[in-house]
């Protein structure tokens, strides 16, 4: 029952597809297009944190590394669900603007457990100095995790089950990275605002 709502509901999200939006969701799916709001999330990170921001990008690296192996390299062999470009019960019915992916296997979303572990994990650390950081992070990762079904390769199953992974590992490796921010200021003298 809970495979046939996933795919009732894939059908239905899939479908509200027009030409328009076909290259703003492939440019919103897409890894290269968000450079330059990574390079804006650097640049805050180093501006409230100075050299401490390494060890925040230290985390992302961390947080980034560990949520793409384990949806890649555990979840997806581990599972072998079909993506729905692939699934024969639905693949006639699946609308994919950039055509099918390499990959047969879509459980979990690699795009959404990296996405919303970098949003949670943003958001752990920086929520300190910037209030709406939450809501921009949160925001972002919902978008390219609902793009990923809007291009036809991840059902939302695959897509809730990858951003609750990510956003426990990026809510974990972010209270970390507070620790050793926090431990070493205190033991510097330094007051953190």
């Amino acid at each position: 029952m809970l495979n046939n709502w996933d795919h009732q509901l894939f059908l239905f999200l899939n479908g509200l597809h027009v030409d328009w939006l076909d290259p703003v969701m492939t440019f919103i799916s897409s890894e290269m297009g968000w450079v330059p709001f990574y390079a804006v999330l650097v640049f805050l990170v180093f501006y409230k944190y100075r050299w401490k921001g390494l060890w925040v990008l230290l985390g992302v690296i961390v947080v980034i590394t560990l949520s793409d192996q384990i949806s890649a390299t555990v979840f997806k062999p581990l599972f072998h669900r079909l993506r729905p470009c692939y699934d024969p019960l639905i693949e006639d019915l699946v609308y994919t603007p950039k055509g099918k992916p390499g990959g047969h296997y879509g459980f979990i979303s690699s795009h959404a457990a990296n996405t919303f572990a970098l949003a949670s994990f943003i958001y752990m650390t920086m929520r300190q100095h910037y209030k709406k950081i939450g809501w921009v992070m949160f925001s972002w990762a919902t978008l390219v995790s609902y793009s990923r079904i809007y291009m036809g390769v991840h059902f939302p199953g695959d897509v809730i089950c990858g951003a609750a992974v990510g956003t426990m590992l990026g809510f974990g490796i972010g209270y970390l990275i507070n620790y050793v921010i926090s431990t070493g200021a205190k033991r510097n003298g330094e007051i953190l605002d």
